[in-house]
Order: structure tokens, then sequence, then C-alpha cells
């Protein structure tokens, strides 16, 4: 009896053993397989088996965004050069993505296919190969979803100036399908003067990108922050920027503020601070007939993980209506 005991043991540590091992190597090939991002070249989308490299989208921004300096960082594009970049990002909004990534080669950009973690959404990537150069040109960063048709966008021109506004940049993308996120690719300070304010130049990457997407009548959010002081009775400040084709939205967006607890200015119906009237994108957004809402967010929500949350939750009332809605035909 001690004896059948005994082997009895023994083959049941085996077994757990030869359990362990196989658990070890199922989760190291997972890893290897999920965990990478390495950069891919023309022709290559980077996708392994189960559709793209698992990455979590708010960490990859927040990293990117973390090498901006105050005073350096930006080289202003060529006309040339701007044309090129948002001439690849139409064409692979358009489901054309070899002709993108040729387009995109021809100014150091690449695409690379990610699975967003925390939604499970395919995305292109479109960056800069120099973003890890000794001397970046800060051109930005954009996020294509590749799950669905594109019908909006998310914009982002001053990151970590405005704190956080790229991290809620990237909540609002995974809110809905069918979004673009933009984000400019230097910190606003970093150009000669204003160079690197891209809400207020026009010849810069970004400004082209969204200039792209706004001859395509595609509605656009785009997100800014301000200091506690210059707004005190106020959590958000709402506007259609130069516009007002966006009304209907942006009576969206501020009741569903408004009913997660925000205080919120309404540009449409009184004066408020920071309206965003000289924005350029928007005044393009206004004559390509395109909506378009200018959005301010305090510190305190910005810097507040849970007040963030209910912000971007807010934000896909409207976002989440413009991914089922038709854009109007292109002439």
């Amino acid at each position: 009896m001690t004896i059948n005991r005994t082997k009895t043991a023994t083959i049941a540590a085996a077994l757990l053993i030869v359990v362990a091992v196989a658990l070890t190597v199922l989760l190291t090939g997972w890893t290897n397989g999920l965990g990478s991002t390495e950069r891919t070249g023309p022709g290559s989308d980077g996708t392994n088996r189960l559709g793209g490299r698992a990455a979590d989208l708010e960490l990859r921004v927040a990293d990117f965004t973390s090498r901006f300096r105050e005073d350096s960082g930006y080289r202003g594009p060529s006309s040339e050069e701007r044309k090129a970049v948002a001439e690849g990002v139409a064409l692979l909004v358009d489901g054309q993505r070899p002709q993108a990534e040729k387009r995109l080669s021809d100014v150091d950009f690449t695409i690379r296919t990610i699975t967003d973690g925390a939604v499970g959404r395919r995305y292109a990537e479109i960056a800069d190969r120099t973003e890890d150069a000794r001397s970046p040109r800060g051109w930005g960063r954009i996020y294509v979803d590749l799950s669905a048709p594109i019908r909006w966008s998310v914009q982002v021109p001053h990151p970590l100036t405005d704190l956080h506004t790229e991290l809620l940049g990237v909540n609002v993308l995974r809110g809905a399908p069918g979004g673009v996120l933009v984000i400019a690719g230097a910190h606003r300070e970093a150009g000669k003067g204003d160079a690197a304010d891209v809400a207020h130049r026009t010849d810069s990457v970004f400004d082209a990108i969204c200039d792209e997407l706004a001859e395509r009548g595609m509605p656009a959010v785009q997100l800014h922050g301000f200091a506690n002081a210059s707004a005190p009775d106020h959590d958000a400040i709402a506007s259609t920027g130069s516009g007002y084709l966006a009304r209907v939205e942006g009576r969206v967006l501020a009741d569903a503020l408004r009913d997660r607890g925000f205080a919120v200015c309404r540009a449409w119906t009184r004066d408020c601070p920071l309206e965003g009237r000289s924005n350029v994108q928007g005044r393009k957004a206004e004559r390509e007939d395109a909506p378009f809402l200018h959005v301010e967010f305090s510190n305190t929500v910005r810097t507040s993980p849970s007040r963030a949350a209910r912000a971007a939750e807010a934000l896909r009332a409207v976002t989440g209506t413009w991914a089922v809605a038709a854009l109007p035909p292109r002439n």
C-alpha cells in the first residue's frame, strides 16, 4: 500500500512538472508573438497570426510625447513634404496600403499595424523615422482604425503642452470605430517663434493631414487644455470654432458632459474664454462644411483618471453617431 501511494505521488508530481513546463512555453510564445512592436518598412505591416502587434496604445503615445522638449525637436516641413504625408494618409484611409507605404516612405514615414490590448481593435500607426534621432523633425503621429470605414477624426495639436490631451485623444479614439487620431509631433514651444503651434499655423504636417480629412467632409473634434485659473467656473469649454455647423453635436456633447457632473461653457450660447475662433483647422472645416468641435478641458479634468474617463465617455456620445453616419459624396 505504501509503495502504491509513493508511486501515485511520484506520477502526480511528474504531471505537475509537465503542465508547468507546457504553460511556460505557451506563455513565452504568447509574449514573444504579441509583445513586439518593431518598426516595419514599406511592404510589411508587422502583423502576426492574431492580426497585429499587441500594445497598449495609451502607453505608446505617452512614450512618444515624453521625449518632447520646449526648446528643440521641430523643423518646419516644405510644401512637398506636407503634401507627401497628407497624400500617404489619404491613401491609407482609402484602403490603399501599399501605395500609402510607398508615398510615405518618400519622406521617411513608416506604417505598422498594432492591436490595442485595451479594446482589441487594430490600428495602423503612421510614424516618422526621425522620432528617435538626435534631431527629430517633430511632424507627428497618426493612428488609423483598420476595423471599420473611416468616418471621423480626433485631433491633438498641443500634446504634453496641454497635459494629457494626447491620452484623452487615445481614449476618444477607442470609444468608437472608424476614427483617425492626429497628434502633433512636438512641444508647442519647440519651434522658432510659433512655428510648432500647429493649431494656428497652416504650414505644418498636422494641418495638411487635417485639411485632407476636412476636404472629405469628415467631422472632427479637437482637444485642448486650460489652466484652472483661466476659467475657474468651468470644467470644459465646448465650441464649434469659427463655424456653426456642429451646433447639434456641440449640444449633445455639452449635455453629456453636464450629465457626468461637469460644468460646461457653451460658446454658441454665451461668451466663453478659449473659444478657438482663430483655430486654423476649424476655419478649414468651416470652408469645407465639415462639422468641427473645439473642446477645452481644465487641468483638474485632464489629470484625474476618473474625470478624464468620464470626459472620454461624454465625447463618445458624439463620435458614436459620427461612426455610423455616411460622409458626403466627394466631388
